[in-house]
């Protein structure tokens, strides 16, 4: 059964403009990389996604802030004045520079994207989906921060639970970034486990995602904060996903999971500094789709984050490929630096696994 892509040309539009670190072109250029260097065929198929309404959005956010938010940015596409009362519902690095494209429109697409990838994993059509453009997890019920307007990661677990009704969710942030937005739609929340691997937070936006981080009430040790040490590269994810992951996810017994996460912990990105090689991209693939026989295969796949625009598509290509089971060759598209050639972060790495293990073990019998 081949897998299914969600995209269509308007996730262009997702582009606050000339000069900003969030460009639309990043979909349309991934699209053309794609058709060039794996035909559709029998390997995947693309579907488009209708855009998300109101009623879909009031799953993750408030009415006011859904209305504030359109406002705004139909002003800012418009070239017209900003609202004074946007700050009060988006962080400054939301603002768009210049002429940004419809990005309030583009983010109601993704949110689509995402209903329809879970819809089509549960109706048993494809074991897994992937969404171009998914994955914007710094937004919250009420503030948009982090270039992301609309968290589809946490509208896949509210959907998932209160739509298909499953009791069993994780969600797998790969993201360079700790996913604090959806960390705060679920830190309560037993049902849904998140287990986000991200750059250590005394060195990148947003701050949050220590070890220490855990959940709270009856979400306690639900949420798991692994902070990867700066220049992390393959040895160190692999590490992470055999030691702490997988006995997570055979323990938690999920029903599905969601994993989000781009390019962003390559090691030439430029607004991170972790270490991972193309191939490391497909490694966290091809261990997604191996954790993922838990749960029958079904997973759902977000993908949007990356800052070098030569390395994206082949890290992209690369993940899809390891989640699909695709041996398929994918170059590395620049040479590393030799501080990520070595195991310099491993001893650390390790360090940061036992402190995991130690603010968990009362929580997980795989971690004691």
């Amino acid at each position: 059964m081949p897998i299914v892509i969600l995209y269509r040309d308007e996730i262009k539009e997702y582009d606050f403009g000339q000069g900003h670190p969030f460009r639309g072109e990043r979909f349309s250029h991934f699209y053309k990389f794609l058709m060039q260097h794996l035909p559709e065929d029998d390997n995947y198929r693309i579907m488009e996604a209708d855009w998300a309404s109101d009623g879909d959005l009031l799953l993750i956010c408030q009415r006011e802030y859904i209305e504030a938010t359109r406002e705004f940015y139909r002003a800012a596409y418009l070239g017209l004045d900003f609202p004074g009362t946007c700050y009060r519902f988006h962080s400054g690095d939301n603002v768009p520079l210049g002429k940004p494209g419809k990005l309030e429109e583009a983010a109601r697409l993704i949110v689509g994207q995402a209903k329809k990838a879970c819809d089509l994993v549960l109706g048993g059509e494809f074991k897994k989906a992937v969404s171009i453009g998914g994955g914007l997890h710094h937004a919250k019920p009420d503030y948009g921060e982090g270039f992301c307007l609309y968290n589809d990661v946490a509208f896949c677990g509210k959907y998932l639970l209160e739509r298909h009704k499953l009791r069993r969710v994780l969600i797998l942030d790969t993201d360079a970034h700790a996913g604090n937005g959806t960390s705060d739609y679920f830190y309560t929340d037993p049902r849904v486990l998140l287990i986000d691997l991200h750059q250590d937070p005394r060195t990148l936006y947003p701050g949050t995602g220590f070890a220490s981080e855990i959940g709270s009430g009856e979400g306690k040790g639900y949420t798991v904060n692994i902070p990867m040490p700066v220049h992390a590269g393959d040895d160190s994810y692999k590490l992470v996903l055999e030691k702490i992951v997988q006995p997570l996810v055979e323990e938690f017994k999920p029903q599905i999971i969601v994993r989000n996460g781009g390019s962003d912990p390559h090691f030439s990105d430029g607004l991170t500094s972790l270490g991972l090689s193309v191939e490391g991209f497909r490694m966290i693939g091809r261990k997604t789709r191996e954790i993922a026989e838990v749960c029958q295969g079904r997973s759902v796949d977000l993908i949007t984050s990356g800052y070098n625009r030569n390395v994206l598509p082949y890290a992209w290509l690369a993940l899809i490929s390891g989640l699909a089971g695709m041996d398929i060759p994918v170059e590395e598209p620049e040479a590393p630096h030799h501080r990520f050639t070595g195991n310099e972060s491993l001893t650390e790495t390790e360090r940061v696994i036992e402190e995991v293990k130690r603010h968990l073990k009362d929580y997980w019998k795989c971690l004691r």
